[in-house]
This record gives C-alpha cells, sequence and structure tokens, in this order.
C-alpha cells in the first residue's frame, strides 16, 4: 500500500470513530429540556420584592415589581451607556447622570436618559432565574 492510500485509510477511520464518539454524546430520551450547569443567573430569594439585584458581570438587572413576578433589562444606561449602580425606590438607577429606571418595564422615571432599558429575556424554573 502506497504512503497516500495508508493515511487516506488512517483518516477514514479515525473520522469513523469521531462520528461514534459524538453520535455517543447525542440527545437521548432521558435528556431533560433546562439550561446548562452553571447557567443559573440568580435565585428568585435573592432579588427583593420592589426591588432588584444588579448583575455587573452579565451586563443585566433582575427586578422583582410584585412577590412572583421577575423582570430582567440591561443594565447599559441609554444615556451615556454607564452601567447603572443600584435598586431602590421602585428605579433602576445610573449614578452617571442620576436617570431613573421602573423596575416594571424599563421604562424612564426621569432623564435625562432618552429611552427604556432594553428587556432580556429570563426563565423562572422552581428558585432560579435562567437566561431566558
Amino acid at each position: 500500500m502506497s504512503g497516500v492510500a495508508r493515511r487516506t485509510v488512517v483518516a477514514a477511520a479515525g473520522g469513523a470513530g469521531l462520528a461514534a464518539a459524538l453520535a455517543a454524546c447525542g440527545s437521548g430520551a432521558d435528556d431533560k429540556n433546562t439550561a446548562p450547569e452553571g447557567t443559573v443567573l440568580a435565585r428568585t430569594g435573592d432579588i427583593p420584592v420592589g426591588g432588584g439585584k444588579i448583575l455587573a458581570d452579565k451586563g443585566l438587572v433582575i427586578t422583582q415589581p410584585k412577590a412572583g413576578e421577575f423582570k430582567a433589562f440591561s443594565s447599559k444606561c441609554t444615556h451615556a451607556g454607564c452601567a447603572v449602580s443600584s435598586v431602590k425606590d421602585g428605579a433602576i438607577v445610573c449614578p452617571c447622570h442620576q436617570s431613573h429606571f421602573d423596575i416594571s418595564d424599563g421604562s424612564v422615571k426621569s432623564g435625562p436618559a432618552p429611552s427604556p432599558l432594553p428587556p432580556e429575556p429570563i426563565q423562572v424554573v422552581g428558585e432560579e432565574i435562567s437566561p431566558g
């Protein structure tokens, strides 16, 4: 057998082995419809009713306007792009120019921000809040 033919056979055998290994990792009947481990953003108990929690590393703020109702928004202010710094008195507050956003819908309560904080999809399953 020539060197080229031998390489072709070895490559084909390696490809078949890789395909078999990947097939073994495929979705099976016992897979659950859950977010991958490590994607939980927060626990419901971490988010106070009438308040919220800023997840600076994720660029999110999660709020709980009413008991059991959770919302998420971008934590980037729509005025100058600063990161919001606190949630108090029903408002998400930007420290740069004191824009305030409503915790229930992200709308501007007081400017200079020109538009609401963009909503971000989340899902709540049990006590875990994950990306939606």
